[in-house]
């Protein structure tokens, strides 16, 4: 069983004089102290509200919480120790511990952790002991503790750690203990342990360590100081390769220490695939250790600049997505396959002895359908006038349309301008009504007339006006005289044919 608290400073809380449950300020079923609240082994599920915001111990170990609820300890600014182990927390989200800025002993012991996001430790500046033994932790990236510069232990004992990446302790340059035994760790860089200025003890034992040439600085390191660190009984033992299991690597010769640098095979080299379909290409990588493989689409470089570096390819993509990088099946899957996929493709397979890369090139194929489908609409033809040079530039068909187009044009204003001329003439030589020859001036003294009632009139200059009202006729049919109100001498040099004249109601 992984070291949690004190059990020393339990017993001797659990001696003090103690609230009764339900007390003011006390959550129920809980025991308030002074500055101290115990609510351990209550089958809780969540930290149960009503804490005192003065309080700086807080047990909640052997409870059922799976989630530190968003500020659900915001409250809590006084704390100084938090203890959280043998719950059943799955993930610490980023700033869950923001307010505890004087927080100096934090235990997660005993969760159900497989991973710590970036900043799920923020606001813990203080922060002296951190216990995260017995979780299902799988790997440290980089920086995740980044924002305990004051840390001096830091327990990961009896997790599956596998890969500790070369900037996952940045920043403990205060660290004095570091456990990592009881993992699986296979191997570990120099430079994952360069940041640990002030360690003290380091624990590795029990890790199925790989003793190839990755591993040759630590049989160096550990000769020529880092000895000091690791207590007799913590010796770093060999898991393989078979020849060198169960010896120490501080026996072995560094001559002993090799790697095979990986090889790489992908078959074939070229393919052509439809839109729509899903594919997979095998890349098949050989070495010691075994190779991480590495798939990647490389970037088509634009004319006038330089190549692009590649990007990360592989794995299982949506459609037209892209995936992550596939690293240890050596298969490239592509699902969905649009034209965005075609391109140059490179396998890559990397390992302690060295990198070996295979190209691969993808072509996309499409049908007659597909084809008409994607093909842009042709642009529209401008229209030219027949005599411009654009014009003689047409072809023989589209210059037939276009003066067909103006002959026809032309053809009907002239028609329009022969019906126009019939009627005038039609009109001209219609006989009008008796006593249309008698005409009157119309000096607009008498009113408005209506336009049924006026009817206009040219003479030979075109430019006199005569309105006359034809129903009621002042003269019988013979000889041509004056009428009443008209103009005297006006009607007389007129032709009146027949005689008749109208009076003029204007």
């Amino acid at each position: 069983m992984a070291p949690g608290p004190p059990a020393l400073l339990l017993l001797s809380l659990l001696s003090l004089p103690s609230l009764s449950p339900g007390a003011t300020g006390c959550p129920a079923a809980c025991r308030c102290y002074s500055a101290t609240v115990e609510c351990g082994a209550l089958r809780l599920r969540v930290v149960p509200p009503g804490i005192p915001p003065g309080t700086q111990t807080l047990f909640l170990q052997d409870n059922s919480i799976a989630r530190l609820e968003p500020g659900i300890l915001a409250p809590l600014a006084a704390l100084r120790h938090l203890y959280l182990h043998n719950n059943s927390l799955r993930a610490l989200e980023p700033g869950a511990f923001g307010a505890q800025s004087r927080l100096l002993e934090l235990a997660l012991t005993g969760n159900r952790l497989r991973g710590l996001r970036v900043g799920a430790f923020s606001g813990l500046a203080q922060l002296r002991i951190l216990y995260l033994a017995g979780n299902q932790l799988v790997q440290l990236l980089d920086f995740t503790f980044l924002h305990l510069p004051r840390l001096q232990e830091l327990h990961l004992q009896e997790n599956s750690i596998e890969l500790l990446e070369d900037q996952a302790l940045a920043g403990l340059s205060s660290l004095a203990l570091l456990d990592l035994s009881r993992n699986q760790l296979g191997t570990i860089s120099r430079e994952a342990l360069q940041p640990l200025a002030s360690l003290q003890v380091l624990r590795l034992t029990e890790n199925p360590w790989r003793c190839d040439c990755a591993l040759h600085w630590l049989g160096a390191w550990i000769k020529e100081g880092g000895q000091r660190l690791l207590s007799p009984r913590d010796k770093v033992m060999c898991a393989e390769p078979p020849r060198l299991a169960l010896r120490s690597l501080l026996d072995v010769s560094g001559g002993s220490l090799i790697c095979i640098p990986p090889s790489v095979h992908v078959e074939p080299l070229e393919m052509t695939a439809h839109l729509g379909e899903d594919l997979r290409v095998a890349c098949q990588a050989s070495g010691y250790p075994q190779p991480l493989v590495t798939w990647r689409k490389l970037a088509q470089p634009r004319e006038g600049h330089p190549p692009a570096q590649a990007q990360p390819e592989g794995g299982a993509r949506g459609p037209g997505g892209h995936g992550a990088s596939d690293t240890g099946s050596g298969m490239l899957f592509l699902t969905n396959i649009t034209l965005a996929h075609a391109g140059k493709y490179e396998c890559e397979a990397s390992n302690a002895g060295g990198a070996a890369r295979v190209p691969f090139q993808l072509l996309v194929n499409l049908s007659r359908q597909q084809q008409l489908q994607l093909a842009p609409p042709p642009p529209p033809e401008p229209l030219h006038e027949a005599g411009s040079m654009a014009f003689r530039a047409l072809g023989l068909a589209t210059q037939t349309t276009v003066v067909a187009a103006i002959a026809l044009l032309a053809f009907t204003a002239l028609l329009l301008a022969t019906l126009i001329c019939r009627r005038r003439r039609r009109r001209k030589k219609a006989p009008g009504p008796p006593g249309e020859g008698a005409l009157f001036v119309n000096d607009y003294s008498d009113g408005p007339c209506t336009f049924a009632q006026l009817e206009e009139l040219r003479d030979e200059r075109g430019h006199e006006m005569f309105v006359i009202d034809r129903s009621k006729p002042l003269f019988a049919e013979g000889p041509a005289e004056s009428a009443e109100g008209a103009a005297p001498g006006l009607a007389q040099g007129l032709p009146l044919q027949p005689p008749a004249a109208y009076e003029i109601h204007c």
